[in-house]
């Protein structure tokens, strides 16, 4: 289905606003909710979460093809409507460690990820590697040349592939955090058209002496910054007239932007980033945020109807693990203990996402469905705890059971990137 991604390149040179919701998750009910329909589906895995050595989802790059189809399999959507991408393949992971090991490591991820079946490589070697590199932020010929022997490694292991199946490719290196910003921001600049320039150049060049002339043909997007961004507890929404003169530079290139950080973002904000040409947008914490909504209103509605000593007590649960192995929340949420206790339920970063694996959430989360899977929600709970809910199992739009208003909360979300995309 890579050939999806050329079409969507060539509608919007035609002057179409089309583009693609990429779904950076793998959470199993987003995913759920994401395979509703028949159109086509996008999902991608970071380097720090899939990897050659597992990340922290536990996942081989083949792992998580394995995951993704057996759930296609059981929610009937056909594979060959599935784009599977990598995102910010590089050195990321393994920042910490010096150049020549942290960058063995990002190729061999590359090759896994081809291998795998990925057909969407975002190369990201942006960030500063151990000791070597003296500058911060990196030197963009540096991170150019880096880009691109991943690249040779992606088509070391794409010779023997068929044209449609061979990797399309997303380069620059204005890149932004992966999962929103780490401190609060009251602004971030719009990418500079000369920057933008620049990195194509330097890039190309990087392509060229490394004898990756058709690995160039295959590039479709560039990663810039529009002006979007999010955090613990702010959102930035997408201002058109900020971003005019990369809008106007889209149209002197042969390519597309990729929008990172595009989660919260309005509806007329997305359909804005897709009509100016960043077709493809990036989504993954305003699902699980969405879902953990869902899933926080069925606990309330839980401790309505569930004897003390029959709760899952699914939101304690979580605090508990979260306090206990804080590695995932901790440099993210920082003041009084009283403010970090608020973020780790409710922060729109929603490092929780990392917590939902866990054998103990887990179990939690079964009770919790088990004790309300066999009842007919009050209506009355619902409009208390689930408005938007309450309003479509009224006008019989979705069912009355805790599976139909998790996948309707999370689609909520979806359709906003549907509409927008065309």
């Amino acid at each position: 289905m890579s050939h999806l991604l050329d079409e969507i390149v060539c509608a919007q040179k035609q002057g179409e606003a089309r583009g693609i919701a990429s779904i950076c998750s793998a959470h199993p009910w987003v995913l759920k909710a994401a395979m509703r329909g028949n159109k086509p589906l996008l999902v991608e895995s970071t380097c720090n979460q899939v990897n050659q050595f597992g990340g922290y989802t536990g996942m081989t790059p083949e792992a998580f093809v394995a995951f993704i189809h057996a759930l296609a399999a059981e929610n009937g959507f056909p594979t060959e409507r599935l784009i599977l991408g990598g995102d910010h393949l590089g050195p990321y992971a393994w920042q910490n460690e010096p150049a020549a090991s942290a960058m063995q490591k990002s190729a061999d991820m590359v090759q896994a990820y081809v291998q795998a079946g990925y057909t969407k490589i975002h190369l990201d070697a942006s960030m500063k590697l151990g000791d070597d590199d003296p500058s911060h932020p990196l030197d963009v010929e540096l991170a150019a040349r880096r880009a691109a022997c991943l690249a040779k490694a992606a088509e070391s292991s794409s010779s023997e592939l068929e044209p449609d199946c061979k990797p399309h490719y997303v380069i620059g290196t204005e890149v932004p955090i992966p999962g929103g910003a780490r401190t609060h921001e009251d602004g971030v600049s719009v990418t500079k058209v000369e920057d933008a320039q620049r990195a194509l150049d330097v890039t190309h060049a990087a392509f060229l002496r490394a004898g990756l002339d058709s690995a160039w043909e295959r590039v479709i997007a560039l990663v810039v910054q529009p002006g979007v961004e999010f955090g613990d507890d702010f959102i930035l929404d997408y201002n058109p007239e900020a971003a005019l003169p990369l809008v106007r530079f889209a149209e002197t290139i042969p390519f597309i932007y990729e929008a990172h950080s595009t989660d919260y973002q309005t509806g007329e904000n997305l359909q804005n980033l897709v009509r100016d040409h960043f077709a493809i947008l990036k989504v993954g914490p305003a699902l699980t945020f969405a879902f953990r909504e869902a899933v926080f209103a069925l606990a309330m509605i839980e401790n309505e109807l569930i004897h003390t000593e029959r709760r899952s007590n699914l939101v304690d649960v979580l605090e508990e693990v979260m306090t206990r192995q804080p590695e995932h929340w901790q440099k993210y949420y920082c003041g009084e203990e009283a403010s970090q206790r608020l973020a780790r339920k409710f922060s729109r970063s929603d490092r929780l996402r990392y917590y939902w694996g866990n054998p103990q959430v887990q179990s939690a989360l079964g009770q919790l469905m088990q004790n309300l899977g066999g009842k007919t929600l009050p209506l009355t709970l619902a409009s208390q705890f689930m408005p938007g809910q309450w309003e479509r199992i009224r006008s019989g739009q979705i069912e009355n059971t805790p599976e139909a208003v998790i996948l309707d909360k999370i689609n909520s979300v979806l359709e906003e990137y549907t509409f927008a995309c065309g």
